[in-house]
Order: C-alpha cells, then sequence, then structure tokens
C-alpha cells in the first residue's frame, strides 16, 4: 500500500507541475523548445583469409538514435531524453560453407529520461526525474561456437525493465550536474515467467515455496513480476562539445542503495539460510561475511557508470567509443565477479543530426 500511495503521489507532482507551467506560460514569457533527434548507423567489417596474424571475420551492424527535447521556461525547465540502440554482429568462427554462420546480438537499449526541474538558489535547484531502462528483444548466453554453439536466454523486453522516480536537489552548471536524492522508488519488473523459473529475477523477489526441499520448482507456485524499491539515488552527468577540437565527452554515473535491501541480505553469521541473496561462480559465503559495514553498504549499491566520446570527421561522419560498466548484485552472471557487467565498442558512424527549436 505505502509504495502504491508513493507512486500516485509522484504521478500527482508530476501532472501538477505540468498543468501549473501551462498556466504560467499563459501570464509569463512563452517557453522555448530547443529539439535534436541524431540517428545514426554504424557498420563495422573485418576479413582474414589465409592471414598469418590470424583472425577471425566480421561483420557489425548497429542502429542507434539519441534524441534530446528541452522546453526553457522561466520558471523551470523540462528535459527528455530517448536514448536507443540496437546492433549485431556476424562472425565466421568455425570451419564450414557458409560464411559469418554465427549471429549474436551486439547492442541492445532503451533508455528513456523525463525530468523537470526548478531554479532555486543560484545554481541549486529541485527536479523531479523519472527513467525507464530495458531491451528490445531477448538476450542470451552463449557456450561453444559455430555448430556446437548453444545459448541460454538471460533477458528479454521488461525482463528486466527498471522503471526510477526521483525527488532531488540538482547542483547544475554550464556542462555538468549532480542529483541528490533520498526519496527514490526502482521499481524492477520481469515479465517472463521462463526466466523467472531459470531463476534470472533480477532481484524481484519470489515466495518461500517457490522451490521446494529438493530444490525442483513448486507447480502450485504463483509468480511475481514486479519489485518496489526505496532508496536513496546519486546522479552525475558530464557533457563537454570540444574538449578537443572536433570532440565530444559525454559521462554519466548512477548510484542507488535500496533501503529494504539489507534485511534481504540478512548479514548475520547465518546468512546462508536466510538471506535473499544468491552466491555466484565461485563466491563463498564465508567471503560475504568477511565484509566490513562499509564493504556491505558498497556491495548493495548498484551502479550504472556511462562514458562515450564522439570525435566529428565532418557534419555526417565521426568515430565513437563508449563504454558501459554496472555493478549490481541481483544478476548472476559467469565468475566470481559475476554481478559486474561490461560493455564496450569502438568504431566509425554515419549519422544525421536534426535541430528544430520552436517557440
Amino acid at each position: 500500500m505505502t509504495k502504491k500511495v508513493l507512486i500516485l503521489a509522484m504521478m500527482s507532482l508530476m501532472t501538477i507541475a505540468a498543468v501549473n507551467a501551462q498556466d504560467q506560460e499563459g501570464a509569463k514569457k512563452e517557453g522555448e523548445w530547443a529539439t535534436t533527434s541524431t540517428p545514426a548507423l554504424k557498420i563495422g567489417e573485418f576479413m582474414f583469409n589465409n592471414w598469418s596474424s590470424s583472425g577471425n571475420s566480421q561483420i557489425d551492424v548497429t542502429g542507434t538514435f539519441f534524441g534530446n527535447y528541452k522546453f526553457t521556461h522561466p520558471k523551470y525547465v523540462w528535459d527528455n531524453i530517448v536514448d536507443l540502440a540496437y546492433g549485431y554482429a556476424w562472425q565466421d568462427l568455425a570451419e564450414g560453407d557458409t560464411l559469418f554462420e554465427t549471429r549474436r546480438k551486439s547492442n541492445d537499449k532503451i533508455d528513456l529520461t523525463s525530468a523537470i526541474s526548478w531554479k532555486a538558489y543560484k545554481d541549486w535547484g529541485a527536479s523531479f526525474t523519472a527513467n525507464l531502462k530495458t531491451q528490445f528483444g531477448a538476450g542470451y548466453e552463449y557456450s561453444g561456437i559455430g555448430a556446437n554453439q548453444t545459448q541460454k536466454q538471460v533477458s528479454g523486453f521488461f525482463a528486466p525493465a527498471y522503471l526510477t522516480t526521483a525527488l532531488s536537489f540538482e547542483h547544475k552548471k554550464a556542462n555538468w550536474s549532480v542529483s541528490l536524492s533520498f526519496l527514490t522508488g526502482k521499481t524492477t519488473f520481469v515479465c517472463n515467467d521462463e526466466l523467472i523459473d531459470s531463476n534470472y529475477t533480477y532481484g524481484v523477489l519470489q515466495e518461500d515455496d517457490f522451490r521446494l526441499a529438493d530444490g525442483t520448482l513448486n507447480p502450485a507456485r504463483t509468480y511475481k513480476h514486479v519489485y518496489f524499491a526505496l532508496g536513496s539515488y546519486v546522479k552525475a552527468m558530464y557533457l563537454k562539445k570540444d574538449i578537443l577540437p572536433n570532440l565530444d565527452l559525454y559521462a554519466r554515473l548512477e548510484l542507488f542503495y535500496d533501503y529494504k535491501k539489507p534485511k534481504n541480505m540478512s548479514w548475520g553469521d547465518d546468512m546462508e539460510t536466510t538471506s535473499k541473496y544468491s552466491l555466484v561462480e565461485e563466491e563463498t559465503w564465508d567471503e560475504l561475511k568477511g565484509y566490513g559495514w562499509m564493504k556491505k553498504r558498497a556491495f548493495e549499491t548498484d551502479l550504472d557508470f556511462e562514458l562515450k566520446l564522439d570525435y566529428r570527421f565532418s557534419s555526417f561522419l565521426s568515430a565513437n567509443f563508449a563504454l558501459n560498466t554496472k555493478w549490481d548484485t541481483d544478476f548472476n552472471g559467469m565468475g566470481k565477479w559475476g554481478h559486474w557487467q561490461i560493455y564496450q565498442m569502438a568504431g566509425i558512424q554515419v549519422f544525421f543530426n536534426w535541430k528544430t527549436p520552436k517557440k
């Protein structure tokens, strides 16, 4: 009940702000829209044939879209960002008659942000932010190559999806901003029963009797697809055009700490029997028990860091580098540090930039 009230309160605040903004427009100076839409296509190709240094032939095609739609008013700023990406890579990993027979997804992102901010004192202000992160298609964990390749689904559309809503204090400069919130709701969605059956719950807690004593699934199980967390949230952003001639830099860091999670983690001596946490490969309960208080808190804090560099050769051609690193204990990957997720890419892209200022 509490979480429903909190969500409704945040939605009401956003609605009231929008209505109030419209009323102010009639009495004050009209606001101004500044919009930028940047669709891009990146194509990479490598071909090796009887090459002494060896290598795998590969073709990568990725489409991206970045849109920034900002409404500036004397009393407030309404900023909306659409960040989309989807791509595939075809690799020649095994001997055979078919070239590039192994296809794997190389990128998949849906990241939508809407923020209303009010200036309070000098560079300080208040803001309400809503952010939704998910992906377009299914994601797989692969083993083997070529004809021996096997795959296991680990994610999908809205499995998971993260909706973060925050009331924040914001410090904003020309090229960077920092938001601090001690009242943040983070809702996790996993709308795929098969993934939950495979223990890919992404922190959406199932009933205690979801599995029987022998580890098998309970035939009478009922699924939970949503988990609401209330916590503190820090977001820092830096965007600088022409840090060097024709070179742009974008950096983003997000930290979220769930106030409810320590109870789920159960950090006592009997945590292996009382905790909801699942060990990843090569990890032991003794290691977790040895963590100090501060390490525990850092361990339970979700981290999302993104870095982008773009070098513009011309108005439609650029070289780019991207790095995205995440730490999330609700995701169990492979290896001892299976909670780390790392994505890195570099390439050449053709893009179009549409700017349409409106009043």
